[in-house]
């Protein structure tokens, strides 16, 4: 069995001003599509915060302190790339004013894989017909939020 390589990730809960959360809709030609949080890897010694802020202004053109780490997930998955990693997943949870994003700071993998985004109710997250990850994220956001909404 090979082993799985360590996959340090910033991961961003970034919610706008109706507490509504960003997802990314990926689709890939060996998986079915899927949508997932802004965020990625950590860069060879960068820290989680520094790839917070890094992957915010790569994935949406916001610059925003990430503030805090908010939570922590330790998962195995395949990367989009096909390596098998155990990723060592940092939350972050970011408010906006805005909801108009800018796309231009996409790797050339999130240009190839990223079909498109948009801003997820709860209710539309607990509901959605495509596999979102976190698979928990509404209890996720629900334990964070605390009837803030």
């Amino acid at each position: 069995m090979t082993a799985r390589l360590p996959r340090p990730a910033a991961r961003l809960l970034l919610l706008d001003p109706d507490y509504r959360l960003l997802m990314f809709r990926f689709a890939a030609d060996d998986r079915p599509p899927f949508w997932a949080t802004a965020g990625g890897g950590c860069d060879p010694g960068e820290s989680y915060e520094a790839a917070a802020r890094r992957e915010l202004m790569e994935e949406t053109g916001f610059d925003l302190d990430p503030g805090p780490q908010v939570a922590r997930r330790e998962v195995e998955f395949i990367t989009l790339e096909g390596d098998a990693v155990f990723a060592d997943e940092r939350y972050f949870l970011i408010r906006t004013a805005t909801t108009e994003i800018a796309t231009h700071g996409h790797t050339d993998l999130e240009r190839r894989v990223m079909a498109g985004w948009r801003w997820f109710t709860r209710a539309e997250l607990a509901d959605w017909p495509e596999t979102i990850f976190p698979e928990d994220i509404v209890a996720l956001l629900d334990s964070l939020l605390q009837g803030a909404s």
